[in-house]
């Protein structure tokens, strides 16, 4: 049954053409507050199809005064560890009926302070802040937030991350394992959130002897510093990463040079996104549970708990530490 061309189909002409109330589509609809019979609803949905009937989101914020909306900060969308956990994020978020409004900061906490402002303007129902490098607090706005990887310092909200001391000590002792006793860490520009916690799980095991290197979280940084270290006859010959991005550009500063991966230098890095299985050589990695993560970060967000939840990152054995795969 089609409608007059110009005007969208309304609540009232879904009961009509599914022979219920406008309530009951609106129950249908909503989910609730009120159970509707399963085959009223198969009706109800039926005539919603029939009619193309769209939900009016406006109107329905009006009447619930919840937009249905959440907002999702992210560090650096082009980074795809990053962008591995937005798809689980929002997966999550839409099968609990939420669409996923992503901003990105581009690793600038003044950029994080402006999109926090505008989420909160556009009267989000809640924010999950992946803030590599601290963040943001926003219980002053009454909106609830979650933060994954790292707390604010000036907050309690809800935190969901990995376990990176874990991750750390089962990379080194891999690492032993293969020979090496001098095991340097990669980490980026500053020791905040994550990658601080593995940095100091890093000193704390590899002895005062391993040097610590750092370059920003993109792979042409690290393929320059790897460029750097080799002219300089300086690069270690076993390494952990604080991210892929950075373990591919060692990879691929190594490849230019002519040092042999894991023959000269063995590497292992400690994020564990899709990219890291395609590389040559392959990397070993730790993985972080991003679905997990994602999962958790959603729950807290939208059940109103209030916790700091940890998942285990497990070592995945690839070519790129010395191993080979296929034995």
């Amino acid at each position: 049954m089609a409608e007059r061309a110009g005007r969208a189909p309304t609540l009232a002409d879904v009961a009509r053409v599914a022979g219920t109330s406008t309530a009951v589509v609106s129950y249908v609809m909503n989910n609730g507050p009120r159970p509707v019979a399963a085959k009223t609803r198969e009706r109800v949905l039926a005539a919603a199809a029939e009619l193309d009937y769209r939900p009016n989101l406006i109107a329905r914020a009006l009447r619930s005064r919840t937009t249905g909306v959440v907002g999702l900060i992210l560090p650096e969308a082009s980074n795809p560890y990053f962008g591995a956990l937005a798809r689980h994020v929002e997966q999550a978020l839409d099968t609990r009926g939420k669409l996923t409004l992503i901003g990105n900061a581009g690793y600038s906490p003044e950029r994080q302070e402006h999109l926090v402002d505008k989420f909160l303007a556009a009267q989000v129902d809640g924010l999950i802040i992946v803030s590599a490098d601290g963040g943001t607090q926003v219980t002053r706005a009454g909106v609830p937030a979650v933060y994954v990887h790292n707390r604010p310092v000036d907050g309690q909200a809800p935190v969901v991350a990995a376990v990176n001391e874990a991750a750390v000590q089962e990379a080194i002792t891999h690492l032993h394992g293969h020979g090496h006793t001098r095991i340097a860490f990669l980490s980026g520009p500053c020791d905040a959130g994550p990658v601080g916690e593995r940095h100091a799980a890093w000193a704390a095991l590899a002895g005062t002897a391993a040097p610590l290197l750092r370059c920003a979280y993109y792979r042409a940084a690290a393929a320059a510093l790897t460029g750097q270290l080799i002219g300089e006859g300086a690069m270690p010959a076993a390494l952990i990463t604080a991210t892929d991005e950075q373990a591919i550009g060692v990879l691929a500063g190594a490849r230019a040079h002519g040092l042999a991966v894991p023959e000269r230098l063995a590497v292992i890095s400690l994020d564990g996104t899709p990219d890291s299985a395609f590389t040559a050589p392959a990397l070993t990695v730790t993985q972080q549970p991003l679905e997990v993560m994602a999962a958790q970060a959603v729950d807290l967000l939208l059940d109103g708990e209030t916790a700091v939840l940890s998942a285990p990152a497990p070592l995945i054995v690839r070519a790129s530490c010395g191993c080979d795969p296929a034995a």
